[in-house]
């Protein structure tokens, strides 16, 4: 796949997905929301496929939109149609993560802010450089945090806290991020690249089924009743006893070996 605005490479079953605008800080464009679900799309189509990892080129992750993308419209008195931009190119990332039968990892290796935070924020896993920062920044210029922020954020770290980060905007650094449960993990610099492989790996490494009902399952579960959750848990847990497999997770954890799962 080429694309402009990012990078798309496959290291084994890994696909690292780069946000590549280093001169803007990665800032997000109209093109780059289209190359993104396209390359998250064929992502999941992909078998070869087994994880997804987000990350940003340079010294940033993502500065949420390019408002310079914008800049014509101000100047001449009018505002961008946030709901049409938000409907039609941001929400169509969230859903295709979310939806996704596969692990997606956010490795933020600097600045998360504003829809960039929102991205991470979507993902199943977050591992951070000790020189990220993560900030909501949408009010800062008058607005409510979008793609997903009013979402994720309160049930990653609870209300009370998303409510400070939403309308006081601190600029958090990536041991505080950690602190509150923001991210999963903090590593130094030096060492990003090589935990963010090794991060990756463990995930491609699980039983693909099991790992795609397990997101659906927890997914579905936070808007269930506790008798929904219940169905669909044994209905999910039906199909994975049924595969392939769990039949080699059973016989490897007899055999004293280690298994060798192919999504079946």
């Amino acid at each position: 796949m080429s694309f402009e605005t990012i990078r798309v490479e496959d290291r084994g079953s890994v696909r690292y997905v780069v946000l590549n605008r280093p001169e803007s800080f990665n800032a997000f464009t109209t093109e780059m929301r289209y190359e993104l679900l396209e390359a998250f799309r064929a992502s999941e189509l992909d078998e070869g496929v087994r994880v997804v990892v987000i990350t940003g080129a340079g010294k940033a992750f993502a500065s949420g939109e390019d408002l310079k993308e914008l800049g014509g419209l101000y100047k001449a008195g009018k505002r961008p149609d946030f709901k049409k931009m938000l409907e039609e190119e941001y929400h169509p990332l969230l859903l295709a993560i979310r939806r996704s039968r596969k692990p997606f990892i956010a490795a933020v290796n600097g600045a998360a802010a504003g829809a960039g935070l929102s991205l991470a924020l979507a993902c199943d896993y977050r591992i951070a450089s000790e020189n990220a920062t993560f900030t909501t920044a949408f009010i800062r210029v008058g607005l409510i945090p979008d793609t997903g922020a009013n979402y994720f954020l309160p049930r990653i770290v609870g209300l009370a806290k998303a409510l400070e980060l939403c309308l006081l905007s601190p600029r958090l650094t990536a041991q505080e991020a950690l602190n509150i449960g923001l991210v999963n993990k903090v590593v130094p610099a030096g060492d990003f690249e090589k935990a963010v492989e090794e991060t990756a790996l463990m995930f491609a490494e699980l039983p693909p089924l099991a790992v795609g009902y397990i997101k659906e399952a927890i997914n579905a579960g936070l808007s269930q009743t506790l008798e929904d959750a219940l169905r669909l848990e044994a209905e999910l847990q039906d199909r994975a006893g049924r595969s392939e497999d769990h039949l080699e997770g059973v016989r490897a954890f007899i055999e004293k070996r280690k298994p060798s799962f192919k999504g079946r």
